[in-house]
């Protein structure tokens, strides 16, 4: 009599799990590759504006070192400095140096900084021995673009306003240009004038009422 073997029941969920290589990927979230290519492109314009604007720089001429006020300009005192056109600057080109040397120093001049032709006068130093006077010159009151420092002025009174009868005769004060300050909007500018220092009281007061016109000496335009 043959004797059968009774089944091993099998164990569900314990048989052996098949191993694949070929299991999913996840796919790229869509948020986060467009934010990669914005910041790529957002440094390769930042890198291309650099590089842009390093091209479009111009040699102004600038300070090799410090320039006392009243010290007469040299060679050896300039130096080239390339920079980015700015309308806020108004250095004096690298190319027009023959026009500046050999002229005063009008204020101290720290060594790096940009020259400008405020920077510097024909002759020598203005204000030794004056009082400097500071005048708010309205359009029509001073000569459009012809002041510099070191030009010779005169100083008139003007009638106060309201006032419409003249003077025969109006007051004057012959004064040298220290600088001429940037036109605002209205075209007023500040105008600092070294006076002689028994004029220099009278012409603050003129000043502050409005009463002072300058008119240009002869032989003194830039």
């Amino acid at each position: 009599m043959a004797v059968t073997k009774p089944r091993q029941p099998v164990e569900q969920g314990f048989g052996p799990v098949p191993i694949t290589t070929n299991a999913p990927r996840r796919a790229r979230r869509p948020m986060l590759a467009a934010a990669g290519a914005a910041l790529a492109i957002v440094g390769a314009l930042g890198a291309y504006a650099m590089v842009n604007q390093a091209g479009d720089r111009v040699p102004v001429l600038a300070l090799a070192h410090a320039v006392p006020k009243g010290q007469a300009l040299t060679a050896q005192d300039l130096t080239v400095a390339q920079v980015a056109p700015d309308p806020a600057l108004a250095p004096v080109p690298s190319g027009d140096a023959s026009q500046v040397l050999g002229k005063t120093a009008t204020t101290d001049l720290a060594q790096g900084s940009l020259l400008t032709r405020g920077s510097v006068a024909s002759g020598p130093d203005v204000t030794a021995g004056k009082a400097v006077v500071g005048v708010l010159a309205k359009p029509g009151q001073v000569p459009a673009g012809m002041l510099e420092p070191g030009s010779a002025v005169q100083v008139v009174q003007t009638p106060a306003q309201g006032d419409s009868k003249a003077p025969t005769a109006p007051l004057t004060i012959l004064a040298s240009v220290v600088s001429v300050g940037a036109a605002d909007a209205n075209g007023n500018s500040v105008v600092d004038l070294a006076v002689n220092p028994a004029d220099s009281a009278q012409l603050a007061v003129w000043a502050a009422q409005g009463q002072a016109a300058i008119t240009l000496q002869s032989g003194s335009a830039g």
